[in-house]
């Protein structure tokens, strides 16, 4: 028979007088939390519940300086937790409810008095209420009056006079308040999310006590908080991202920028510091490490798991440290370590944390080990099974084998892997948890190739313009005992027959004339378009005079455009034109046949960047057939080729065209041929010698346009 000690019969006498005497306690509920502010710079939060509220609990911190009430026996039924507020000293608030209470804790800026009283239903907490001795000593600042609802405004001299917001050149938000005195004591510090200016002593109109939507000027800052209290004036900017404040002042302008953060130097401060936490104060001494764990737990909202061995004392003293960086300092001075599971921190010494690891990983070992194998038939879509092959077994062995060497996470050392080439399968046989590892890596590489598409236009431009001005005379002097003579109307050509004939007779031995030839002189141009010729026959002297020209002018263009379609670093070549076949002398003096190409090619391997655009290695040639030139010793003429060739390594954007280079060419010849001495003479100088101009211009361009295919046309 079980009989009940006298001091747990006390125990439970008392347990069962709680039940029957205050059964409400045990049955309320909280509905709902309304907070408010109060004359003084006072605020006050009304919990309302559904029966009587009981006698709460409390105790207080002074930094951070917090407030936390227990309300025994409550449960809640609020679906907020955290309120953010802006009352004066507080900052925020956090209903926590947990082994059969509920806990209210209030986040304040400093720690002042409190008091809590009931009215019906409600549990009214009043906080920094402002004392009759205060009142007395800050007679000279303060002014209240008979009506409640009338606010507390101080009456120094400086005051805000004027505040702006405004976008700066670099993205930067910028607040500008205008004080009536320069001289002012002005804090400013970051909290969280928040950058905070604090003016002691410093008035603010009520026309600017208001909260600022500033969202819409694109800058980090968010809402901008003005808020006047009993000691001054406080603005909280908050914002978003990553950032970076300066806050300066020029005369009775004060200043605060908040810059954006580029990525560069958010990396930068990273490394420089790498805590980044909200930040806490915590000022204890020989205090119990599990109640500073506690109070962590509490302000990061973290689930905390301490193992029984966490034991000690620590006497520590941080100002404004992130949380992360206050819990690393704490565990390393204990010989602590620590591991984040989702929301829950365990804590534990490190020698007992790296002891279960090791044996957890012995266990998984074993588990492996001991695993029943599987064999699952793996067909492979588009990669080669054989290049897949080469992740899983030695080298030694391309067919099948055990687990590579530095493979030992892919296949276990029971693991095998046989190739079926004519399916392009791969035939494993692995535990299941490898086997589905295995499926995991295949899906990720068996993957279709993205397509690219490369255009290429080799445009080549050519333009001659070719003009000449020649002139051709003649003539011939006549004796006039002669009865022969020259036609007057016999052209230049005729005229120098017909003399060259009569020169011939004389010489001959016919003496019935004489003929004294004159100057011939030849200078017209080889097929003119045109001619004027002028004459003058006179009774012993014949003149026949002839001016030509030449003007022509000439363009063409030439376009090659070879397109290819590969897959992302695979590489591809088109090739269009001919082979020239070359005679070729061997070592015993045979002549053999060997064939030039004389092509235009495109050789390319595609490379898509991660930010789809592409990297191009190109090889272009454009060879096409040139001149005949005679071969010494091959006993005829061979043709030469032109070659054009590019080879470069180019970044594209998707879709864009680049102009890769180009070749201009200009010639510009002007050549004249003369009569020695007459064609020098001024002006009648035109009359012996011939000019001819020419002028080629060719130009060459190779633009290339890659295009990434969509994966609908490669699938």
């Amino acid at each position: 028979m079980n009989t009940l000690k006298p001091r747990n019969l006390q125990r439970y006498l008392l347990w069962v007088a709680c039940v029957i005497l205050c059964p409400t306690a045990l049955a309320a509920e909280l509905k709902d939390v309304q907070f408010s502010s109060l004359e003084g710079g006072r605020f006050e939060a009304r919990l309302s519940f559904d029966s009587a509220p009981p006698e709460p609990k409390g105790y207080t911190i002074e930094k951070p300086a917090r407030i936390a009430l227990d309300l025994p026996g409550v449960s809640s039924a609020l679906q907020q937790k955290k309120f953010p507020l802006a009352y004066g000293n507080a900052s925020s608030a956090v209903v926590l409810e947990g082994n059969g209470r509920t806990r209210l804790v209030l986040n304040l800026l400093e720690l002042v008095p409190y008091l809590t009283r009931v009215d019906g239903n409600d549990l009214i907490v009043e906080v920094g209420q402002v004392s009759s001795d205060y009142l007395k000593k800050t007679a000279s600042t303060i002014q209240q009056v008979s009506s409640p609802s009338q606010k507390v405004e101080t009456v120094a001299g400086n005051r805000i006079t004027d505040m702006d917001f405004k976008r700066g050149e670099n993205g930067e938000g910028m607040l500008i308040l205008s004080l009536k005195d320069p001289k002012a004591d002005i804090n400013v510090y970051e909290q969280g999310a928040k950058v905070y200016v604090q003016f002691a002593d410093v008035s603010l109109p009520e026309n600017l006590r208001r909260r600022y939507d500033v969202g819409d000027f694109a800058t980090p800052v968010q809402a901008v908080d003005a808020i006047a209290d009993r000691t001054g004036t406080r603005f909280e900017i908050k914002s978003a991202g990553d950032y970076d404040y300066l806050a300066y002042q020029t005369d009775n302008q004060y200043v605060v920028s908040v810059k954006p953060l580029s990525q560069a130097e958010v990396e930068e401060r990273r490394k420089e510091f790498a805590y980044v936490g909200e930040k806490l104060s915590l000022n204890f001494q020989d205090i119990e490490v599990r109640a500073v764990l506690q109070l962590i737990a509490d302000f990061t909202e973290l689930n905390l798991v301490a193992s029984d061995t966490v034991s000690g004392n620590i006497t520590l003293r941080l100002k404004n440290v992130p949380w992360d960086q206050a819990l690393e300092l704490v565990l390393k001075t204990k010989g602590l370590d620590k591991r984040l599971v989702g929301n829950v921190l365990m804590v534990a010494p490190a020698a007992e944390i790296a002891e279960r690891e090791r044996q957890e990983i012995e266990a998984q070992k074993q588990v492996q080990e001991l695993a029943p194998l599987r064999s699952e038939f793996i067909r492979i879509r588009y990669a080669d099974a054989r290049d897949l092959m080469v992740l899983f077994v030695r080298r030694s062995g391309p067919q099948t084998g055990a687990a590579a060497d530095g493979a030992d996470d892919i296949l276990s050392e029971r693991g095998r892997v046989v190739l079926e080439s004519r399916t392009n399968s791969l035939l494993i046989t692995e535990t299941n948890a490898k086997l589905e590892e295995i499926r995991r890596l295949i899906k990720q590489i068996d993957v279709p190739i993205r397509q690219v598409q490369i255009e290429a236009r080799i445009v080549r431009a050519n333009s001659d313009f070719d003009k000449s001005l020649g002139v051709r005379w003649g003539g011939s002097y006549i004796n006039p005992s002669s009865d022969r003579i020259l036609s007057a109307n016999a052209s230049i050509e005729q005229n120098n027959e017909s003399t060259n004939n009569l020169i011939e007779a004389a010489n001959n031995g016919d003496n019935s004339f004489e003929v004294i030839p004159g100057m011939i002189s030849d200078l017209g141009v080889a097929g003119a378009s045109g001619s004027f010729a002028l004459g003058y026959i006179g009774p012993e002297v014949f003149l026949n005079l002839e001016l030509s020209a030449l003007e022509s002018k000439g363009r063409g263009e030439i376009v090659s455009q070879p397109k290819v379609i590969t897959g992302d670093k695979e590489p591809a070549i088109i090739k269009a034109g001919t082979e020239i076949p070359y005679p070729q002398s061997s070592a015993n003096g045979e002549t053999t046949i060997t064939f030039k190409e004389a092509v235009l090619s495109l050789d390319v391997t595609p490379i898509i960047t991660p930010d789809d655009r592409i990297l191009l290695d190109l090889l272009i040639n454009q060879d096409t057939v040139g001149q005949l030139v005679i071969a010494t010793g091959l006993g005829g003429q061979i043709p030469t080729i032109d070659t054009t060739e590019l080879k470069t390594k180019v970044l594209v954007g998707n879709g864009e065209t680049v102009v890769l280079g180009g070749v201009y060419e200009t010639v510009d010849v002007e050549s004249t041929t003369k009569v020695p001495f007459f064609g020098d003479l001024p002006y009648i100088g035109r009359l012996f010698r011939r000019t001819q101009v020419e002028k080629d211009k060719s130009e060459l361009l190779i633009f290339i346009t890659p295009r990434i295919l969509a994966d609908t046309l490669v699938e």
